[in-house]
C-alpha cells in the first residue's frame, strides 16, 4: 500500500531552471558562435536541455506525472531557444 504525500514539492521549479538554463545557452551560442555554426550548436544545447530535464524530473523522485514534466521542460527550451535564435537571425539581416 503506497503512503500519500503530506505536501508534495513542487515541480515547476525544475521545469523553468530547464528553461532558464536553455535561455542562457542560446544567447551563449549567439554571442559567441559565427551565424554559419549556430544552428548545429543550438541543436547540441537542446540536446543537453533534454538530458538536463530529464536529470532534474529524476532527482525529484516522483513518478506522477514524470512525462508531462519532461515534455513541458523541453518544449519550453525548445521555444525560448527558438525565439532567442530568432533575434539573433533578425538582428543578422539589419544593416548596420
Amino acid at each position: 500500500m503506497a503512503i500519500p504525500e503530506l505536501a508534495p514539492r513542487r515541480t515547476i521549479g525544475g521545469i523553468v531552471a530547464v528553461w532558464v538554463a536553455s535561455a542562457v545557452a542560446a544567447i551563449l551560442i549567439g554571442a559567441l558562435v559565427q551565424p554559419d555554426g549556430r544552428g548545429a550548436w543550438l541543436t547540441v544545447a537542446l540536446g543537453g536541455s533534454i538530458l538536463l530535464a530529464f536529470a532534474i524530473q529524476l532527482a525529484y523522485g516522483r513518478s506522477q506525472g514524470f512525462t508531462q514534466r519532461v515534455a513541458a521542460s523541453t518544449l519550453g527550451a525548445l521555444l525560448v531557444m527558438g525565439v532567442i535564435s530568432l533575434g539573433f537571425g533578425l538582428a543578422a539581416i539589419v544593416p548596420g
